[in-house]
């Protein structure tokens, strides 16, 4: 027993020791995530003290601007705003070309769209969005939450739940890599993640009671940031500060190893050990075991786990611009104002100093001095305006951001509209590399939701997905039938193909003829797609008989190779059937037994038959 307190003793001490050395390792890291965040929220006469505080240096004469004309929002706003555009729909490839993995590929899919939704996906997104612009990294965890999902039973008094994905998003400043270096996750050994959770969620969810204390967390609240001449302004600060009633949680995640082969996780609190155990997923390629984050970044950086907010970038630039607009409206003060010159004993300094030369005020003044007098200022120099825009023109060079609705140069001349659709085209491509890295998170967040089904959906599970045709369908699925994690996503970026832009496509191509058969005809199933490809959806299509007789002719093909006849009925579309039955037969050609096969061919030959005799009845109709 005493051998077990020594070895928890010790795993604790290690566990500590090593995450002080990691926060000691980033602490200039996060100073200037602090100051990117301050920028960004207005407080930009904020800077990092040697000792990697923030601090604020103050005015150096009362008399000085200090206004903010903060150009950094706006930019970051309009780069998030752009971003809500890519699409987290994904599509699973199936593992082979059978038709059961077809049909599980496409369950796959719609199982990765269902978690989405009940996790809030779309408001995680812009989330973890957020923090990499203003950081330059987020995180995605993907867990399995045991008590979630629907009840199954009810065990010694506690409800037995099938479980559930949780996603939750983590800011960088809780997760420390064993390496600063480390180009991604894969790359680091260990992975901690630490947060600061209140002492009774800790009892709550590892039934361990610890004393809590003063935790440093990150807050926000308004201070002085200077103002102008004769006023005051607040901005919005971000600090460290001490939480109380909370202790910090560190989990510590540890890859793989010759001593610990399925990977090891330590968790502490304080001086408690609640967790010491092998990983708890299966989450990686070939039923392997990984870290349970996705690393998303704003800009990759050589040889660094943390990626680059393009902040830092611009906090050069707005700081120079704050300076100028500042010393222009110091120079404007001067005019307006004026600075009088007073030779010595000749008025009242002080009644001079409270009220300056109103007009209409009654100026006494020693007997044979010289009256008071505004000094002559001058003009605004030239200089500040071509400065302020100079720097203006650095803000879209570096950010890439452009308002081409306010440019002048622009709005003055006539520009065609091929040459502004490829003006937007350059301007999205700035944001390529961002995009790519969001992509590839909802990629590796789908492939992790699927696998973590594959390993704890161990009974038949039912969920509710949203049909082909927009309709609410139920599906029944085993974990161990889900065999395809192949992700994909569209490959052209709907950020430059917006709605109206894909409608004029769709547009262009049905003008010359390019959807239609050689006879120009558009197929039924074409309809459908074009009228998705245009933008609105499935809900016109879905109350159309032509739909509703595909959907009917899938559930057939589905049927004709389980070796049951569906039979033909009167209301059958038959042009519709044998095209949908004719593209299943080809498409399946491999894959499909000959069993299969012949019972699709004559079934074909079925209607084919009947569509031939509606037509003679048809014609001796009309002769009538």
């Amino acid at each position: 027993m005493k051998f077990k307190e020594d070895y928890r003793d010790e795993l604790i001490k290690n566990v500590q020791e090593d995450f002080d050395a990691r926060r000691e390792a980033r602490r200039n890291m996060e100073a200037k995530w602090l100051l990117n965040i301050n920028f960004m929220l207005g407080n930009q006469f904020a800077a990092i003290s040697p000792g990697g505080d923030i601090v604020d240096f103050g005015k150096q004469y009362y008399w000085q601007e200090r206004e903010v004309y903060n150009h950094i929002a706006p930019v970051i706003e309009s780069r998030l705003a752009k971003f809500t555009r890519v699409n987290s729909k994904v599509s699973v490839r199936p593992a082979s070309a059978s038709d059961n993995d077809i049909n599980i590929a496409r369950l796959s899919s719609k199982l990765v769209e269902s978690t989405q939704l009940d996790n809030n996906f779309v408001k995680l997104q812009g989330y973890a969005n957020y923090w990499a612009e203003i950081t330059g990294t987020a995180f995605y965890k993907i867990m399995w939450s045991a008590g979630s999902g629907k009840m199954l039973a009810t065990k010694d008094g506690k409800s037995v739940y099938e479980g559930n994905i949780k996603l939750i998003v983590c800011p960088p400043y809780e997760i420390y890599p064993d390496s600063l270096a480390a180009p991604d996750l894969q790359s680091c050994r260990s992975i901690i993640h630490a947060k600061a959770y209140p002492i009774k969620t800790i009892y709550d969810i590892w039934g361990e009671d610890v004393k809590g204390g003063d935790v440093s967390v990150i807050n926000m609240d308004t201070a002085d940031s200077g103002g102008g001449f004769g006023y005051g302004a607040k901005s919005y600060r971000v600090f460290s500060e001490v939480k109380t009633g909370h202790a910090l949680v560190i989990e510590k995640y540890e890859q793989p190893s010759k001593d610990f082969p399925n990977g090891r996780l330590v968790i502490i609190a304080e001086d408690k050990l609640l967790y010491e155990g092998e990983l708890p997923y299966i989450n990686g390629s070939e039923g392997t075991r990984c870290f349970p984050f996705v690393r998303q970044t704003a800009i990759e950086q050589p040889n660094s786990f943390y990626g680059m907010s393009l902040i830092e970038r611009l906090i050069p630039v707005q700081r120079a611009y704050n300076a100028v607009k500042n010393r222009k409206h110091e120079f404007m003060n001067r005019l307006s104002i004026g600075v009088i010159a007073v030779e010595e004993g000749s008025v009242d300094v002080d009644g001079l100093e409270d009220e300056g030369l109103p007009p209409g005020k009654v100026l006494m003044y020693r007997q044979g001095s010289n009256p008071p007098r505004l000094m002559s200022a001058g003009a605004v120099p030239s200089e500040f305006r071509d400065e302020e825009d100079r720097l203006l023109g650095e803000f879209v060079t570096i950010s890439g951001v452009t308002n081409y609705v306010n440019n002048n140069s622009l709005t003055s001349n006539a520009i065609s509209g091929y040459a502004l659709s490829l003006l937007l085209e350059q301007d999205y491509q700035r944001l390529s590399v961002t995009t790519e890295s969001i992509r590839n998170a909802v990629r590796e967040v789908a492939k992790q939701i699927l696998r973590l089904f594959r390993q704890f959906a161990r009974t038949e599970r039912m969920i509710r997905i949203s049909g082909d045709n927009g309709e609410l369908e139920i599906a029944a699925f085993l974990g161990s039938e889900l065999t395809s994690d192949d992700i994909v996503m569209e490959a052209d970026s709907e950020m430059v193909e917006t709605p109206a832009v894909r409608r004029s496509m769709v547009m262009e191509l049905l003008r010359n003829g390019l959807l239609g058969d050689e006879n120009g005809k558009i197929s039924n199933r074409n309809r459908s797609k074009i009228l998705e490809m245009m933008g609105f959806g499935n809900w016109e299509s879905a109350r159309s008989t032509e739909d509703a007789h595909i959907k009917k002719s899938n559930i057939e093909n589905s049927e004709l190779i389980n070796g049951s006849d569906p039979g033909i009925e009167e209301v059958d579309e038959h042009d519709i059937h044998i095209e949908e039955h004719s593209n299943f037969l080809v498409e399946g050609r491999d894959s499909l037994s000959d069993k299969a096969k012949t019972a699709i061919n004559n079934h074909i030959k079925e209607h084919r038959t009947l569509k031939r005799l509606k037509e003679y009845a048809d014609q001796l109709n009309s002769q009538k």
